[in-house]
């Protein structure tokens, strides 16, 4: 991969796994320089932290739970600081949501994933938009799903959260255009990670057979996705969802399932 990112400063949240683990990775191989943010799994972040440094990037690690304004203002502050600044947000962090009706919901549950999934988006950005703001550049991703647009039963939670993150940064994207900042949505389907291999435990293999390419998406190829759409390459692409599924949604569409 080229150095697109060369000199670009990153804030990753969710970052110590998974699809953000792949962000991040992805990123500082463009040759940017990640900050790590994690909610409780300090020595993951280190070693992502670890990888980073080893491609010849600066990183560093800064906890935060998304759900607490003033923790995401910390880490946001504590990435500066660590970095210099920052021009690249991804607000990654999210939980999957329990397979039941509605009307089963647990209030408390349907809270935790909202307070997470959408909330803990509108933190992130409300930390850094002021940043970008100030130097009239910047690029925003943030990390949707496929579920948005299939809203399958027994997801209300997880559905309306990533619904909702679709509209907001369509909003956010309108609002700071004029302002030379972007911003879009990755939009993943199934994808080989820890929570995947519990739905697959769940739910079978059957999961890959509604995949037209045959498999899962990895977090890497999730990871050149965004440093497609923060790098130049990128640069008149603002206000957008982009799926990536292995052809699921279109498949869907179709009514091949």
């Amino acid at each position: 991969m080229s150095e697109g990112l060369a000199g670009k400063r990153a804030f990753v949240t969710g970052a110590s796994r998974g699809i953000g683990r792949g962000i991040a990775l992805a990123l500082a191989r463009a040759g940017a320089d990640v900050a790590v943010c994690y909610r409780r799994e300090a020595d993951a972040a280190g070693a992502v932290v670890a990888e980073i440094e080893a491609l010849g990037r600066r990183a560093c690690a800064v906890g935060a739970d998304v759900r607490d304004v003033d923790a995401v203002r910390s880490a946001v502050t504590g990435a500066v600081d660590a970095l210099g600044g920052v021009e690249v947000v991804v607000a990654n962090a999210g939980v999957p949501t329990r397979f039941q009706p509605l009307h089963e919901v647990d209030p408390g549950y349907w809270q935790r994933v909202i307070d997470i999934d959408l909330t803990g988006v509108f933190h992130t950005l409300h930390a850094t938009l002021p940043i970008l703001r100030e130097q009239r550049s910047g690029v925003i991703l943030t990390i949707s799903s496929v579920a948005a647009d299939f809203c399958g039963g027994n997801g209300g939670p997880y559905n309306a959260a990533k619904c909702a993150v679709n509209g907001l940064t369509i909003t956010v994207a309108r609002e700071n255009a004029p302002l030379g900042i972007r911003a879009n949505v990755i939009a993943p389907g199934f994808i080989a990670t820890d929570m995947g291999q519990g739905l697959i435990d769940q739910h079978g293999d059957a999961i890959l057979g509604s995949i037209p390419l045959g498999r899962a998406g990895t977090p890497d190829e999730i990871g050149e996705l965004a440093v497609y759409l923060a790098s130049e390459a990128g640069s008149w692409i603002t206000g957008q969802v982009f799926r990536i599924d292995g052809g699921a949604l279109g498949a869907s569409a179709r009514g091949a399932f």
